[in-house]
């Protein structure tokens, strides 16, 4: 049997169940801001052998959470590892990001696509496992991947894109193609994400972080439609316990509504959305996770801990006049900021811990 775990706040409150305080969790929590980080990545010789390794991948998903008193870890990987696993040659060059040796740019390298061979992601699920001994129950471990549209971004451009011109190329001369690709990518994602909870995942998030990218009408097509493809495949109970999954479209305020419409338990939102707007508009239906914007964090300690409150005090008390509780997850807008100094970040969790609590007890 797994092991009982100490702190289920932040699964409780995906599920929207009664919890004590506010759970918080970090995106790239384990990431470029700690030098402990810096450290074993050095070691590790490059971001690839750092998550390729799995020691390596256990120490650094840890490492937050000897810092901070976090909710929730989150396996250390990267979004493109499965594109990667379809034979694209992805590599990381040093102050570039993520480079594909061979985009998918025509309908002969579309049609060369497959769902990749799981096993050559085995290194992920053997960081997951490994994780999950190493916390021995203290908080819930995240698996993650980028969603089909996301990847889609990305191995068609061969790389990160101010413009989007080669993969909105396609989309709109030939969407066929891209239907295609993105059919291949959903399977992808939902076998990949299913790998991870049956490795010892407790939550799932997708990661859709160039969705707001598109128009409207082509958000709903190429990418929407795809996550919910992913959401409607998953394993959503592994060891009697229910599986909450997030999804997270940066940019996808607009289509709130929508996005909490596909089966996810939860949606996050980047900063650019009103939160107490947004509960009233999902009602409650889904949790909600964020979204205090990164920056915050470069300001004074009390600055962090005002603006903290402000994001708490905008989703209101979690449990409303009618009885039904509504789930949020304190979280940031979007990634955290490698030159965010740590000491900020503790700050922030004292600030969210201490009054959520409070705001219980009144």
């Amino acid at each position: 049997m797994p092991e009982p775990l100490q702190n289920d706040t932040f699964l409780r409150a995906c599920l929207r169940q009664p919890t004590d305080y506010t759970p918080l969790w970090l995106m790239r929590q384990a990431g470029r801001y700690l030098p402990e980080y810096k450290a074993t990545r050095a070691k590790a010789g490059s971001f690839m052998g750092l998550a390729t390794n799995t020691d390596y991948a256990t120490e650094v998903t840890l490492q937050p959470l000897e810092r901070f008193p976090l909710d929730a870890a989150i396996l250390f990987s990267d979004i493109l590892t499965v594109p990667d696993a379809m034979g694209l040659g992805l590599s990381f060059a040093a102050g570039e990001g993520p480079r594909f040796a061979h985009p998918v740019r025509d309908e002969a390298a579309v049609a060369a696509l497959a769902v990749p061979d799981m096993d050559k992601l085995r290194y992920v699920f053997d960081a997951v496992g490994s994780i999950r001994r190493a916390l021995a129950g203290r908080v819930p471990l995240i698996g993650f991947s980028g969603s089909p549209w996301t990847l889609a971004c990305y191995m068609v451009e061969g790389a990160g894109s101010d413009d989007y011109r080669h993969v909105k190329t396609m989309l709109y001369a030939r969407p066929d193609l891209m239907h295609r690709l993105l059919a291949v990518n959903a399977e992808a994602v939902a076998t990949y994400l299913n790998t991870q909870i049956d490795s010892g995942a407790q939550a799932v998030m997708v990661f859709d972080s160039w969705g707001g990218a598109l128009a409207d009408g082509a958000f709903q097509a190429f990418s929407l439609a795809y996550t919910a493809r992913v959401v409607r495949l998953l394993h959503r109970e592994k060891d009697g316990r229910r599986v909450p999954v997030i999804v997270f479209t940066k940019g996808g305020g607009l289509w709130l509504e929508e996005i909490a419409a596909i089966g996810a338990d939860v949606v996050g939102l980047d900063w650019t959305v009103n939160l107490g707007r947004a509960r009233a508009v999902v009602d409650d239906r889904v949790a909600l996770q964020g979204n205090l914007d990164p920056m915050v964090l470069f300001a004074p300690p009390e600055a962090v801990a005002r603006e903290a409150v402000a994001v708490l005090d905008s989703f209101g008390p979690p449990q409303r006049p009618d009885g039904r509780w509504g789930g949020h997850v304190f979280n940031l807008g979007h990634g955290i900021n490698q030159h965010t100094p740590p000491q900020h970040v503790a700050a922030l969790v004292e600030a969210v811990h201490g009054h959520a609590a409070r705001k219980r007890d009144s």
